[in-house]
């Protein structure tokens, strides 16, 4: 299992920590079961940086793109 911040400063850092996740989940590093708690994880601590008014923040949306916030938005029931 990998480390990471399941705490962020800023919108930029929570979507390079999902990035990693998602990322470290397609290489086969860590499995399914991994990545759906991790991912609800950081989105539960750090939900004012992913999500505004029930969608993904800009910055969210440019840094993590279209493919991976499909994957966090089954996740959280988006």
């Amino acid at each position: 299992m990998i480390y990471i911040n399941t705490f962020c400063r800023n919108q930029k850092e929570v979507s390079s920590v999902i990035n990693a996740v998602i990322d470290q989940y397609w290489e086969k590093l860590i499995n399914e079961q991994e990545m759906i708690k991790m991912i609800e994880t950081i989105v539960a601590n750090n939900e004012s940086l992913v999500l505004k008014e029930k969608s993904f923040t800009t910055t969210v949306k440019q840094v993590c793109g279209k493919r991976r916030l499909e994957i966090v938005a089954r996740i959280i029931d988006l």
